[in-house]
């Protein structure tokens, strides 16, 4: 199991997690990705690369 966090300070809302996730863990709320369906997540650290601010992380539970 994977933990994927946002940090809304660090998020401009670029979409990129949300548009690249393979199993749709995001969705955008307030100009800001929430990973509404943490779940979901497989570890794959795509989020995590595509995030130009660093405000994704992910760490394995």
């Amino acid at each position: 199991m994977y933990l994927v966090t946002v940090d809304a300070e660090k998020c401009e809302g670029c979409e990129e997690c949300a548009n690249n996730c393979p199993v749709q863990v995001f969705k955008m709320e307030n100009g800001k990705a929430n990973p509404y369906q943490a779940d979901l997540c497989e570890g794959c650290e795509t989020c995590v690369s595509v995030c130009s601010t660093g405000a994704v992380t992910l760490k394995e539970m």
